[in-house]
């Protein structure tokens, strides 16, 4: 592939990021951009994207594949990203691909700190994380256990790893780790968010590897499907 545009987007959180992925012969790069936005990701997720391809120099009609994050997640944000994804991927007739929130955070984290035994948690609410755990090395990552939603009290680490480094927004409820868990992590960090930079460098590997499909094909992986909020009294 001797050039490639691609396009990465991502709401999942209480951020809001879009990643364009550029590639001419063997040189990559990526332009990010990437705002605490609350609430604010309707309004600020399509002119993050303008913004971008405005630095680049290039129009939406030169992309050659678009990506966002599939989830865990905020239910809305994802719904926000997936939207404005697939409309993009329909209307230029290109390959969308769904980018895990817990593997683009696992990446940033090996990429930031050089980690290697990554558990990736999210805050789901309702007293429950969304959790996966990743051995990463040079930038390949390796699914240990599965991407669940699960109360912390309940998460297990797997026992063929040590030396855990827990990251997310789901380590916010560190205290409800059981004791065993808690000591076989050397740390903790709970101010890292996903980010469509990662997203964006994970969806080239897919992309490359056939996995792009067409825009109705992908949908957003919530893990909790049947949700009932509980309404404050």
């Amino acid at each position: 592939m001797s050039s490639l545009y691609l396009l990465a987007l991502d709401a999942s959180s209480s951020a809001c990021s879009a990643a364009l992925l550029r590639q001419q012969g063997n040189q990559r790069d990526c332009l990010a951009r990437f705002e605490m936005t609350p609430r604010a990701h309707t309004r600020r997720l399509m002119p993050m994207v303008d913004d971008i391809l405005a630095e680049a120099n290039i129009s939406a009609q030169q992309l050659d594949a678009v990506a966002f994050g599939r989830g865990p997640g905020s239910f809305t944000g994802l719904r926000i990203a997936a939207g404005a994804a697939q409309g993009l991927a329909f209307g230029l007739d290109c390959p969308l691909l769904g980018i895990s929130t817990l593997e683009a955070l696992a990446l940033q984290a090996h990429r930031r700190y050089h980690f290697r035994h990554v558990v990736t948690a999210l805050d789901a609410r309702m007293g429950e994380v969304y959790a996966a755990t990743w051995h990463c090395l040079n930038d390949i990552l390796s699914l240990k256990s599965d991407e669940i939603v699960i109360a912390p009290t309940n998460f297990c680490l797997p026992a063929s790893e040590t030396d855990w480094v827990g990251v997310g927004s789901g380590f916010t409820l560190w205290d409800e780790f059981t004791l065993s868990t808690q000591t076989a992590m050397s740390q903790h960090l709970t101010d890292l968010e996903p980010r469509a930079e990662e997203m964006a460098w994970l969806a080239v590997r897919d992309l490359e590897a056939g996995l792009g499909q067409a825009a109705h094909e992908v949908q957003p992986v919530y893990l909790r499907n049947d949700v009932a909020w509980k309404k404050s009294t």
